[in-house]
This record gives structure tokens, sequence and C-alpha cells, in this order.
């Protein structure tokens, strides 16, 4: 699936910490999902991407560092806002994490507030709302109720048209090949045959039809789709 919205995957061993970072990130207004090993990490975004993930340096086996390097070189992982925690604040220490492909650094001790502040300016670099709706081009597509609104009328779709959509409009402009869209939607956990996805993108050109929106999802020729607002 793409990017489930208002989550955060944290990743940390000490259980005090992950209490208080789950606590703090509620109160925010933020979906936890928690994990206590790199290893554990990994096996929950095998099946689906938060909006970001907190990842502590010190993790047993698999250093936090060593993830966020393994993160970024998976296509479905890739783009993934990642936030180190550290106690380490030297600077060739910091250079490693940068080099490791973290987008944010926090040590400890961090302030929950400042932690708040920092997932909020990231995802909004990330082109990632944190206010559970993203508006293009007249469309509204509400992450929370899981409805399409256009021009402020509600429009049906299916779960599956909706994540496609959902994907669609975080990535605009950008062609995906029927395995990518897969990966992304579906989740690389479950068998689809490719042809699947032009079956779901038909179905959603013809919810949008009747707006005259659905030119706006393109057939790239021998590639994929397009979402073009």
């Amino acid at each position: 699936m793409d990017h489930t919205a208002n989550t955060v995957l944290v990743v940390e061993d000490e259980a005090e910490i992950r209490e208080m970072l789950s606590f703090t990130l509620s109160r925010a207004g933020f979906t936890v999902w928690e994990a206590e090993s790199a290893e554990q990490a990994l096996g929950m975004l095998d099946r689906q991407l938060p909006s970001l993930a907190i990842v502590d340096w010190m993790l047993p086996r698999m250093s936090g560092v060593d993830l966020a390097a393994r993160l970024r070189r998976d296509a479905f992982t890739a783009e993934l806002p990642i936030i180190m925690l550290t106690a380490r604040g030297e600077e060739a220490d910091k250079l490693k994490g940068y080099d490791s492909g973290i987008d944010d650094y926090l040590t400890k001790p961090f302030s929950p507030r400042e932690l708040v502040a920092r997932i909020r300016a990231l995802l909004r670099r990330a082109g990632k709302p944190d206010d559970g709706a993203i508006n293009i081009g007249g469309m509204t597509l509400d992450l929370r109720s899981h409805q399409l609104r256009v021009e402020g009328q509600p429009v049906k779709l299916g779960p599956t048209e909706f994540r496609l959509l959902e994907h669609f409009m975080t990535h605009p402009n950008r062609v995906f090949d029927r395995a990518q869209l897969l990966d992304h939607v579906w989740g690389r956990s479950i068998y689809v045959e490719e042809r699947t996805v032009d079956v779901h993108v038909l179905r959603l050109r013809k919810a949008l039809k009747p707006f005259g929106l659905d030119k706006h999802v393109e057939t790239v020729r021998g590639v994929g789709y397009r979402f073009t607002p």
C-alpha cells in the first residue's frame, strides 16, 4: 500500500521512551505504530507505509543507521521520511546519520513539542498532509473518513480506487508502471496480476468522469499511468 495517512512508525527498543513517544504523538493526532527492533520494523514496512518513521540510533542487532540505509536502498521505502533519535550529539555522528539517508536528527533528551514540530515540518516538506486531507484541482481526498469530494460533492469510490487515487494525488506528474502500483497500492505481500491495475484505473476514471476529471489519470503508452493535476 502507499503511505497510510497521519501515521508514525516508532522504532525504539527502550519501552519507556517508546511509550513516551507514543503518548506524545497520539496527543498530537498521529496514529502510532511501534517496533522494538529494526527487524520488527522491516516486517511491518513490508505490508504498508506510515507517513514517517522515527528511528533510534542504538537498536539491538541492526542499528538505526543501518536500518535507514536499507530503507533508502529499497524502492518501496526510499522516500519514507526518517527522523533519527540519538544520545550522540557529535558532528561526525550526525554526518554519518545523514549519509545513511535520514531527513532529520534529534539528540536526547529532546522536548516532545520540538519533536512534533519537526515531524510536521518534515511532512510538509515531503508533501504529505498532516491534517488528513489532500486538495488538488477541485478534488479533496479526506484520508480519515476515506471520502472523495469534488467541488464539495461526495464521490463514491471503492477502497482500492481510493488508495490508488491517494497514491496518484501524493505523487503528481510521476509515471508509475503496473508493478510499482501493485507494490505501493496493494502491498508486496499480496499477489495480484498486473492487469488488475488496469481494471481499477478504469473504475477510478469512471467515478471521476461525471466531473470531467477522468482525463487527469493518464495512460503513458508502454509504461503505465500518471496523474496530472
